[in-house]
């Protein structure tokens, strides 16, 4: 683990020293907000916009190095740059849209480790990043994240941030299904009665 955030440490002081807006999203964002489980990369929105993603790139891939599978070509096609460094896979999601805008506005500083800040995103924010992903680990993810921070979370924020990006992905269930998890949370606990003849 302690790899993981001297990485993550690495990569937040080469955005800072640039003045760049960003956030730890993913596995990161879930030790903060969720439950404490194994990650081995760390995840990042970068805030660069609609036509200077070249330039963001080009800096990072002069300090950093991509993964086999990517190259700079990849990065920009498809708005995500991969990067491996010294054995933790980095994921850096180069950012546009104004719910990854808001998101970075709303991240604060989360003490991972002693003397060790990162930034991260809110829980609300890591729920529609989590949500609107769709994977089977993102739903465990979320519904720990509810379990924990229940009378914490702004779901309010939640439903308007995902409801756009949910009209991206029509043919999932992506809001029915957060609200069934939301309301299975928000369900008494209830004991299971025994059957006849037991105490």
């Amino acid at each position: 683990m302690i790899a993981l955030y001297r990485t993550a440490q690495r990569l937040q002081e080469f955005c800072l020293a640039r003045e760049w807006n960003f956030c730890f999203i993913g596995g990161l964002a879930v030790l903060r907000w969720g439950q404490i489980r194994v990650t081995k990369d760390v995840d990042m929105t970068l805030l660069t916009g609609f036509g200077s993603e070249e330039n963001f790139v080009d800096q990072i891939t002069a300090n950093f190095k991509f993964r086999p599978v990517c190259n700079r070509e990849f990065a920009l096609r498809n708005r995500v740059l991969f990067q491996d460094e010294t054995g933790v896979a980095v994921d850096i999601a180069l950012g546009a849209i104004p719910f990854e805008q808001r998101s970075i506005q709303r991240s604060t500083l989360w003490e991972a480790d002693s003397n060790l800040f990162l930034r991260t995103c809110s829980a609300e924010d890591l729920l529609v990043y989590k949500r609107f992903a769709n994977r089977d680990l993102d739903w465990a993810d979320v519904e720990n994240i509810l379990a924990r921070q229940t009378n914490n979370l702004d779901l309010a924020q939640v439903r308007a941030e995902l409801k756009p990006l949910a009209e991206l992905k029509p043919e999932a269930p992506i809001l029915e299904s957060l609200e069934r998890r939301i309301r299975r949370q928000s369900e008494p606990f209830t004991r299971i009665k025994p059957t006849s003849g037991q105490p």
